[in-house]
């Protein structure tokens, strides 16, 4: 079967929005800004937090994680993706769609832990403040962000491998803006029921478990804000959270519509578009979304800006 598979197909084609030249060239400038500024605003978070002793808290090492997360999703998907909107048609290799399809899969199945990971952590500073120091020490810490990370590898390894033990005898046009999983596996020429068992259920554990807990952590969160005295104290736990939070809500809300979905459910262009909310929307919001709405992070970003103008000055 592996041999049938490589002699098969050699490449695929990636159709985008093919169908809307017109819209297709407004995209690529709109893709192209997208993909600057993601990578400028988490590249600031990473070496702003990098260089920052202050903000060498779990709270903040969480975060830069997770620009690393982001600026990864964007760096495997768009370059290819700005190559798709700006032709008619696009070939990818066969190799090339396996480690795209792999980098996805890695980046996604580390942010879905990562971001469960943030949640008990806010939950361990706000709900039982005086233990946080013991309860997120270093040594717990690193071994969150080592789960998360190794979890998406081997998320990434099952799941890629898998995909592509099948035979791929043609159609090689793939009606997508890059090599996500279910539409590859459309062109697959065997039977995937076996595999679409096991990845909806790998998307309830790795999607919708982690959501659950979330949940479940800000129920608690939400409780212990409400008991707070002080007003101050209400409205920074609060701010805190609500970034998170919003985060939270557009990761998993996209992702979930994109594999928890049956095939018939959506149209190509529509999943199409559902794809793109959580590849490329949560990348660029992300380091919005956290540097607008925390004031320690405004404050050490503001301290950077002073410093950068009045080495200009000397």
């Amino acid at each position: 079967m592996k041999s049938q598979n490589q002699s098969s197909v050699f490449y695929f084609i990636l159709l985008g929005f093919s169908n809307f030249p017109e819209l297709q060239r407004q995209l690529f400038w709109v893709f192209f800004l997208d993909y600057l500024v993601t990578v400028l605003g988490n590249a600031i978070i990473i070496v702003v937090i990098s260089l920052e002793q202050s903000l060498h808290v779990p709270m903040y090492l969480f975060l830069l994680n997770l620009s690393v997360v982001e600026v990864g999703f964007s760096a495997v998907i768009m370059p290819e993706m700005l190559v798709v909107l700006s032709s008619e048609k696009t070939t990818i290799t066969f190799a090339g769609c396996f480690a795209q399809m792999y980098f996805i899969l890695l980046f996604g199945g580390t942010e879905c832990f990562l971001l469960g990971a943030m949640a008990y952590d806010r939950f361990a500073a706000i709900c039982h403040p005086l233990s946080y120091p013991v309860t997120m020490n270093k040594r717990v810490f690193m071994k969150l962000v080592m789960f998360s990370w190794v979890s998406g590898i081997m998320v990434a390894t099952a799941q890629t491998s898998w995909v592509f033990s099948f035979p791929f005898c043609g159609p090689n046009e793939i009606n997508h803006l890059f090599c996500e999983t279910p539409p590859v596996l459309e062109l697959a020429c065997a039977d995937t029921f076996l595999f679409e068992i096991y990845a909806f259920t790998g998307t309830i554990l790795i999607v919708m478990v982690p959501f659950v807990l979330i949940l479940l952590s800000y129920i608690r969160i939400l409780f212990a804000i409400l008991k707070m005295p002080s007003t101050t104290g209400k409205q920074k736990a609060f701010s805190t959270c609500a970034s998170h939070l919003t985060s939270v809500t557009l990761f998993y809300g996209t992702a979930s519509m994109t594999y928890l979905q049956p095939k018939s459910g959506y149209s190509p262009e529509t999943k199409k578009l559902m794809s793109l909310a959580y590849t490329l929307l949560t990348p660029l919001l992300n380091p919005l979304i956290y540097s607008l709405r925390n004031s320690e992070m405004k404050r050490v970003l503001l301290k950077v800006w002073r410093r950068k103008v009045d080495l200009h000055g000397m």
